[in-house]
């Protein structure tokens, strides 16, 4: 059980624990009863002491923000100059729940780029929305309703329970009809709610949330959800630290008076420009709710759209047998739905699933079709049955009682087949009643010669032999390389044997369907000689126009909605936004072209739905939202309101004065808001002369849209493209997927009281960045508690000792090396944060400069630390940290380095540029120390011996590569070329030739790779400094780190110097110093 948040299960009445808050807002610790009925915190003996002074910090640090109004965001006079605003938005989340880290990873993107910027001295804006429109929270309070009506209120749910331990319930997706849960809740579950639904009652659901048994009743009012949840969402993101001008903050839904009239206006836009049609088309339907089932409406099946089929009518020849005689008089058809209508006269038989459960439904007075329920029921919703939307029963079957069926179907040149059995058929896709075509289909080819081939299996259904052993192929289309009978032909290819190798199959069918599409050409039938692709569509139009097929839709894949009914194609009357429209289409895409996406995937995602977005249905008959302006009978769908609410944003403030719910008072009526007005604020219009709103006003919120638009950045999951258009990965917690169903989850309020507000930034930004999937480690967050806090006694206890720092100029070479490592942070992470690579900027400007600092510290010795270096370096790491941990870095900028003004508007610091020589030099000192050390056993003597340029073969092979070498492409010539030079050199014709080439090969491909790696300055002879001045320089370093009593650097190539190894100098000719590559000799004098 997790010690973040919960409820007292006996009485729920939250605890509250007043010693960490959100400032006005009180925490609760999830507490249980012990056996005398004592809540009991769960924490443990662990301390807490340093998590909570975070928490402390925290809650000091957002009063003085509050105080002064810091992120306040107003436009300027003037038109910004390019990189003077700053812009950004992020999806407004559902406001059924409490937000989770799922929520908190997207956003965190958004808010660590706006906070850089506003660092910079950018003028941000970053506001925030809660979006409420759509079904699941209608759906949730009608859910409560049932519940209340059945149960009782209070409900007195059944009482008969089952031990389950380790299985949770589902609830609905966080997006969606039910909030999230707090933690993982286990146990014992109702017999009606375990075994019939898998879900908890929502009476349930809502006592996770706190609640009581009195307050839950009210949520059977929609409405008293919106009152509920975002100001609670609001606390939490205030508490995490979010730069927001809460002032621009607004709900959706008709509740917020001047939302829904921006909303109205947008609508009456579309339409008058042609943009918005009604028409009559398929869509994904939820019976249930009565009304077309969007993207957001799911609990499954997110992006499935409506499959279009053509339903071929296989008529049942009379007299009809025992099990149909009730149907005698009517026409009854065995109905396939096919995508390859141009094959049906290939048919040798149909096929039925034995064990499959069919009906026969009633299509009108005349027609009945046999095929499954689901079928039956899309069918429905089509216009295909005698009762609307109901589908009729008259004979219940399974598909035992189909075998042996004769039958008539359109175009087969069988002029009676039979229908057969097939195990392999899936009834929940198609219509359960398969045709048979097996010259082009593989899967119909194998089951028909295992039936004929097995008599053991025809034995088995039933299956006479007259059904089946008469019919032959029927060559119906010619395919380049597998001719006129290509299942037949790629089936012996790749050796398949029976209809039960299905991976086989797959692959036979993924072969000749689509080249049989591309590539076919009809062989029979009125469109003999004309290719597949183009008699396709007219061999369907004449089977539909002379009523043996019709048209037949189902989704995709199977969708659920969050009322928990599945969904169906509906042939609906509805109002659409028509973005496949060509020009507008083309303007779109012409926009995605001009956008950074920072990543392919983003991209190709974009390009993928611009490609198929066509007709979108925008309307609605149940939820919350806004009324269609000219047809009240139908709401604006949850994602067509959220299309361009980022520009409501600009004038929120000024419309609702600050209420989140357009209710309190303010210099403008919802009613003054005209199209004209919002005609002159968004779409260039002239100045609305007619509209009474003093023009101060209308001027000012012009100015707003005009300054802010267009925004800078947008962030959001990448799953949600086809909805959103915008993209980062998805989080994972601990390395597995975040799941409320498996107690892997955490609400953004828990994550901010397990860990403060700070570190679970610290982990967002060190989670993951790119579409990557991110993965949230509480490690990390745990170990981030203690860097920022031991961070903090440093500082303190540095200053405290500040008399004893050592003061004047940068005067050491470990002064000078850190001061440049300070440069190459403040350069490295300016970039990261340019390039919205926040963990990469969490490594450069704190990690990498933490490590330079403690590298600092020791290489310093007992001469100390510079006391303005110090100084630079603490300032510095907290501007760069501030983005990514703003508490804190307020806090050190005011408590600790006594500084004015706030750290989230201090400015970017200035830096020189990085000395990368510098660095280069401190780089080969440190790795030599490191192999030194590695090297050392006793000695208290140590020389060092060092040869600065490379000379002999190796230079000759250097001088070589140089030549061969392209800088600007970093390639070189041929081998063979380069070998040619080696031979012609001083190298190729000395004595021992053979044996310095053997040398040489190696040494040239390891500089080759190091070239097309780092650039030419892998070829130079010598290293671009002295490396004897840079470890006689650091004598006293080495020392230390080596314990060496006494330490020499020695040239490798002055016989002086040799002669002090004495008898070690056989070490000196197995191991030659080489640039870069010193090499010591430890003596014990």
């Amino acid at each position: 059980m997790n010690p973040s948040f919960c409820f007292w299960e006996r009485t729920g009445v939250l605890l509250p624990n007043s010693s960490i808050g959100y400032g006005g807002t009180v925490f609760y610790r999830f507490c249980q009863l012990s056996s005398n009925g004592i809540g009991v915190e769960m924490e443990g003996s662990k301390s807490f002491a340093r998590r909570d002074r975070l928490l402390e910090i925290e809650v000091k640090v957002r009063n003085w923000w509050e105080e002064k109004d810091v992120f306040r965001a107003e436009a300027g006079e003037k038109p910004p100059e390019p990189g003077e605003k700053f812009f950004g938005n992020f999806p407004y989340p559902y406001m059924n729940g409490f937000l989770h880290l799922g929520h908190a990873f997207s956003l965190s993107k958004l808010e660590f780029a706006a906070a850089f910027h506003r660092l910079r001295g950018a003028n941000v804006l970053l506001p925030f929305g809660f979006h409420c429109t759509g079904m699941p929270i209608k759906a949730s309070a009608d859910k409560l309703a049932r519940e209340i009506q059945q149960f009782g209120d209070p409900p007195v749910f059944p009482t008969e329970v089952e031990e389950q331990p380790g299985e949770e319930p589902e609830p609905e997706d966080p997006n969606g009809g039910a909030p999230a849960l707090p933690d993982k809740f286990k146990g014992k579950k109702s017999k009606a709610a375990s075994k019939s639904s898998g879900q908890m009652y929502q009476w349930e659901i809502m006592r996770s949330f706190g609640l009581s048994d009195s307050e839950i009743s009210k949520f059977q009012n929609p409405y008293n959800w919106l009152s509920f949840f975002p100001p609670l969402a609001m606390e939490d993101l205030k508490a995490f630290g979010l730069g927001c001008d809460w002032r621009r903050s607004f709900i959706t839904t008709d509740m917020n008076p001047y939302y829904d009239n921006f909303i109205k206006w947008q609508m009456r836009k579309l339409k008058a420009i042609g943009k918005i049609v009604k028409d009559v088309r398929y869509t994904i339907y939820s019976p249930l709710d009565g009304q077309p089932c969007a993207d957001h409406d799911r609990a499954s099946g997110e992006g499935v759209q409506p499959q279009e089929y053509t339903l071929i009518k296989m008529e049942v020849v009379s007299p009809y047998p025992p099990k149909l005689s009730s149907l005698e008089g009517k026409k009854v058809y065995l109905a396939a739905a096919t995508l390859r209508p141009e094959t049906m006269y290939g048919q040798t038989n149909a096929w039925v699933l034995p064990d499959g459960k069919y009906g026969a439904f009633e299509i009108n007075d005349d027609e009945v079709f046999i095929i499954t329920q689901r079928a039956a029921l899309n069918l429905a919703y089509q216009n295909f049955s005698k009762v609307p939307e109901k589908p009729t029963c008259l004979v219940e079957l399974t598909g035992y009682d189909l075998i042996g069926l004769p039958l008539k179907s359109p175009l087969s040149f069988n002029e009676i087949i039979y229908s057969l059995p097939m195990l392999s058929i899936l009834t929940d896709k198609g219509t359960g009643i398969v045709t048979s075509v097996p010259s082009d289909a593989p899967d119909d080819y194998m089951a028909l010669h295992d039936l004929k081939s097995k008599p053991a299996f025809r034995a088995k259904y039933g299956v006479k032999d007259e059904w089946i052993m008469p019919f032959e192929i029927i060559p119906i289309i010619d395919i380049p390389e597998y001719g006129d009978r290509s299942a037949e032909k790629v089936c012996n290819d790749l050796k398949i044997k029976s209809q039960n190798e299905k991976e086989k199959l797959a692959e036979a069918k993924r072969l000749t369907y689509l080249r049989g599409f591309t590539e076919g050409t009809m062989l029979v039938g009125e469109f003999a000689g004309r290719k597949v692709q183009e008699a396709k569509p007219l061999i369907r139009s004449k089977l539909i126009e002379i009523g043996q097929a019709i048209v037949y839709s189902e989704p995709e894949k199977r969708v659920m909605s969050r009322s928990g009914d599945e969904c169906v194609v509906a042939l609906t009357d509805q109002w659409y936004i028509i973005y496949g429209e060509p020009e507008w289409k083309k303007l779109a895409e012409d926009c995605l072209s001009n956008m950074n996406l920072y990543s392919d995937e983003t991209r190709h995602g974009f390009e993928h739905t611009l490609s198929w977005l066509n007709q979108w249905a925008c309307s609605r008959s149940f939820g919350l939202g806004t009324r269609f302006p000219w047809d009240e009978e139908f709401l604006v769908e949850s994602l067509s309101d959220s299309t361009i609410y980022m520009a409501y944003y600009t004038v929120a403030h000024i419309l609702q004065n600050g209420d989140l719910y357009g209710s309190g008072t303010s210099s403008v009526k919802p009613e003054q808001m005209t199209d004209e007005v919002w005609d002159f604020l968004f779409s260039g219009g002239p100045y609305p002369t007619s509209s009474d709103i003093p023009s101060s006003i209308l001027n000012k919120m012009k100015q707003e849209f005009e300054y802010w638009y267009p925004f800078d950045l947008r962030v959001s999951g990448k799953d949600l493209i086809q909805n959103h258009l915008t993209c980062n990965g998805h989080i994972m917690l601990n390395s597995e997927k975040m799941s409320k169903s498996t107690g892997n989850f955490r609400t953004l309020r828990q994550a901010i009281e397990e860990f403060s507000a700070d570190a679970t930034r610290f982990s967002l930004a060190d989670a993951g960045d790119g579409v990557d999937d991110a993965n949230f480690v509480f490690e990390t967050a745990n170990a981030a508690i203690l860097r920022l806090t031991k961070e903090l006694s440093w500082m303190e206890e540095v200053l405290e000792a500040e008399a004893s720092l050592r003061t004047g100029a940068l005067s050491t070479y470990a002064d000078q090396v850190f001061a440049n490592e300070i440069n190459i942070a403040v350069t490295l992470t300016e970039q990261h944060y340019q390039n919205c690579m926040f963990r990469e900027a969490l490594k450069t400007g704190f990690y990498d400069l933490q490590a330079a600092r403690d590298e600092y510290r020791f290489s310093c010795g007992a001469g100390g630390m510079n006391h303005d270096l110090v100084w630079r370096f603490m300032d510095v790491q907290t501007c760069l940290i501030t983005p990514i941990c703003p508490h804190y870095a307020e806090y050190v900028r005011r408590e600790i380095l006594k500084k004015d003004g706030f750290a989230v508007h201090a400015g970017w610091p200035t830096a020189d540029s990085p000395d990368l020589t510098l660095k280069a030099a401190n780089k080969y000192l440190q790795d030599s120390i490191v192999l030194m050390r590695k090297l050392l056993q006793k000695q208290i003597l140590g020389l060092i011996y060092v040869n600065e340029q490379y000379d002999g073969w190796k230079e000759e092979c250097l001088r070589i590569l140089q030549s061969k070498f392209d800088s600007r492409n970093r390639t070189f010539a041929a081998d063979k070329e380069i070998l040619e030079a080696l031979q012609r050199s001083s190298v190729g014709q000395a004595t021992n030739s053979k044996q310095v080439q053997k040398l040489c090969m190696p040494f040239l491909r390891f500089k080759k790779d190091e070239a097309v790696a780092l650039g030419p300055q892998a070829l130079d002879l010598r290293l671009p400094f002295g490396e004897i001045e840079v470890l006689r320089g650091n004598l006293d370093l080495i020392k230390r780190q080596l314990g060496l009593e006494q330490v020499e650097i020695l040239s490798g190539t002055d016989p002086d110097a040799l002669a002090k190894a004495g008898n070690l100098v056989s070490l000196l000719n197995q191991n030659p110093p080489s640039p870069g590559n010193p090499t010591a000799i430890f003596l014990t004098i």
